[in-house]
C-alpha cells in the first residue's frame, strides 16, 4: 500500500467548459480579455426572444453562498492509498471537497449516481457546518450579496442551523457538482422523505432542469408506525430520479417473462401470445361491429363499454396477415377468434422501471437492518438501505436497456455523518450491492 496525490488544487473544468460553450455561441458577448459581458448576452437573448424578466424560481437565504461554494476551488489535496488490483476509489472526508476533486478525473464520465442525504427530520442530527471564515464584507463581495444578507448567512452557519435554507445551502453545491460528473446518458437517484422532498424537487428542477425529471419512486420503509395522533400509518419515503439529458436515458433493466410467446401454428410472423382485442376507448362508428367466424358462424361483438382495437377496414388485413385467426371449435361463451400479439410488437423485451418497484417488503428498513446484523454493523447505521435496493437501481440505471451490466463508473455518496461511514463500512455495503449485481466482475 502506498500514499499518492492523485488530484491537486487546479481549477475544476465545469465552469470553463460552460464559458467556452457560450463563447462559441455568442462570441460578441465577450470582451478582449475573454470575460463575459452580461449586458451584451442579455441584449442578444432579448432579440432572440429567449429572455424573460419574470420567471418562477426557488429562493432561500444562502443561495448566493451555495453558488459560490459550487464554483470555489477545493481547499484540500486528496491523498489516497492505492490498491493496484482494484479499480475502485473510496474517499473519506468532507463530501463537498471529495466531489470537487472528482471533477478532474470523472468529469462527465459517471453513468449512475446514488445520493443518501440527511433527511433533516430534526432527529437525524443534521446541522449545517462550514469551516470557511468570512467577514460579512468579504462574503458579500465574493458571493455577490448584500452585507446584510451575508451577515444573516454567517449567523446560521455559526449557529449550526437545520432550517430549510440551511439544508438547501448544503445540498445545492453537491448537486451541481454531481451533475458535472454525469455522462449525457447518466442519471442521479436521491433518497428523501417528506421533510425535504418538496424543496428537493424544486432544487433538482433548477439544477438538472424540469425536463430531465425521470420519476419519483416510492419505497416502503415499514409496516406499522406509532403515529396515533392523527391516525395515519406513514410507511414510505421517496427516490427522486433526474437525468443529465432525458432524451439519452433508458432505465430499462432485466428481462420480461416471454414464456407465454410461442408459435404452435408456425406463424411466419414469429412467436405470439393471445391478447385482448378490445379497448376501453374508441369510436362507436368504426370500433363497434360484429366479427363473424366463417367456420362456426358465431358473431362476436366487443364487451359492453369497449371497442375493437381494429376497424372494419383493417379487419381483413389482420385476417390475411394471420394476426386474427378463427377457431374451428370453441365453447358457446368463448370468443370465436384469436387476436395475436407478436413478440416483435414489443418495443423492448426489457422490464420498465416501475414507480412502485420498491413497495415490496424486501426493500423495507428492517431488511437492511437484518443485512447489517449479519455483518455485525447493526448499531452503526441509522436509516440503512438494503443491498437489493441498490442492486435494482444499478440494474435499471447502468444496463442501458441491454439487460447486461455495462462497464461504466458509478458513484455512491453518503452525505450523512454516521460513525461507521467514517470507518468505511457504508461504502462497503454499496460495493457489496455492486458486486452482487455483477458477479462476473468481482475484481472490479
Amino acid at each position: 500500500m502506498r500514499s499518492e496525490c492523485i488530484f491537486d488544487n487546479a481549477p475544476q473544468g465545469a465552469q470553463d467548459s460552460k464559458l467556452e460553450g457560450l463563447k462559441k455561441l455568442y462570441p460578441a458577448c465577450f470582451d478582449q480579455e475573454g470575460k463575459l459581458v452580461l449586458e451584451r448576452l442579455e441584449a442578444v437573448l432579448k432579440k432572440e426572444g429567449s429572455f424573460s424578466s419574470e420567471s418562477y424560481n426557488l429562493q432561500w437565504l444562502g443561495k448566493a453562498y451555495a453558488r459560490m461554494l459550487a464554483e470555489e476551488r477545493p481547499l484540500s489535496v486528496l491523498e489516497i492509498e492505492s490498491n493496484p488490483p482494484s479499480q475502485n476509489l473510496l474517499i473519506r472526508g468532507d463530501n463537498l471537497e471529495a466531489l470537487k476533486h472528482l471533477q478532474h478525473a470523472y468529469y462527465e464520465k459517471i453513468k449512475c449516481i446514488y445520493i443518501d442525504p440527511p433527511y433533516n427530520t430534526g432527529n437525524d442530527a443534521f446541522i449545517y457546518q462550514d469551516k470557511r471564515n468570512f467577514t460579512p464584507q468579504d462574503l458579500g463581495a465574493k458571493a455577490g450579496m448584500s452585507e446584510g444578507e451575508a451577515r444573516r448567512v454567517l449567523e446560521f452557519i455559526a449557529q449550526g442551523a437545520n432550517t430549510h435554507s440551511a439544508w438547501l445551502t448544503f445540498m445545492y453545491p453537491r448537486l451541481v457538482l454531481a451533475r458535472h460528473l454525469l455522462r449525457d446518458d447518466g442519471a442521479i437517484f436521491i433518497s428523501i422523505d417528506d421533510n425535504e422532498q418538496a424543496p428537493l424537487k424544486l432544487l433538482c428542477d433548477e439544477v438538472f432542469g424540469e425536463g430531465n425529471f425521470c420519476g419519483d419512486f416510492v419505497r416502503k420503509t415499514k409496516s406499522t408506525t406509532n403515529d396515533a395522533k392523527i391516525g395515519v400509518n406513514y410507511q414510505h419515503e421517496f427516490l427522486l430520479c433526474y437525468a443529465k439529458d432525458k432524451s439519452q436515458v433508458k432505465l430499462l433493466g432485466g428481462q420480461k417473462d416471454l414464456s407465454r410467446y410461442t408459435n404452435p401454428d408456425n406463424d411466419p410472423n414469429g412467436a405470439w401470445a393471445p391478447d385482448n382485442p378490445s379497448a376501453k376507448s374508441g369510436n362507436p362508428k368504426t370500433g363497434y361491429f360484429g366479427v363473424k367466424n366463417p367456420h362456426t358462424g358465431k358473431v362476436d361483438y366487443p364487451p359492453e363499454g369497449r371497442f375493437w382495437l381494429f376497424s372494419k377496414d383493417t379487419l381483413e388485413t389482420h385476417i390475411k396477415s394471420g394476426r386474427i385467426c378463427f377457431k374451428k371449435e370453441h365453447a358457446p361463451d368463448e370468443r370465436g377468434f384469436i387476436y395475436k400479439r407478436y413478440l416483435s410488437d414489443l418495443k423492448s423485451t426489457q422490464k420498465t422501471f416501475d414507480s412502485l418497484a420498491f413497495t415490496d417488503n424486501a426493500y423495507m428498513n428492517q431488511a437492511a437492518t437484518k443485512e447489517l446484523l449479519d455483518l455485525g454493523l447493526a448499531e452503526a447505521f441509522s436509516y440503512p438501505k438494503s443491498v437489493s435496493f441498490i442492486q435494482k437501481i444499478l440494474l435499471h440505471a447502468t444496463t442501458g436497456g441491454g439487460g447486461e451490466p455495462r462497464d461504466c463508473p458509478r458513484l455512491f455518496c453518503r452525505l450523512r455523518d454516521d460513525r461507521a461511514c467514517r470507518d468505511g463500512a457504508k461504502p462497503r455495503r454499496w460495493g457489496q450491492a455492486a458486486i452482487y449485481f455483477n458477479p462476473t466482475r468481482r475484481g472490479n
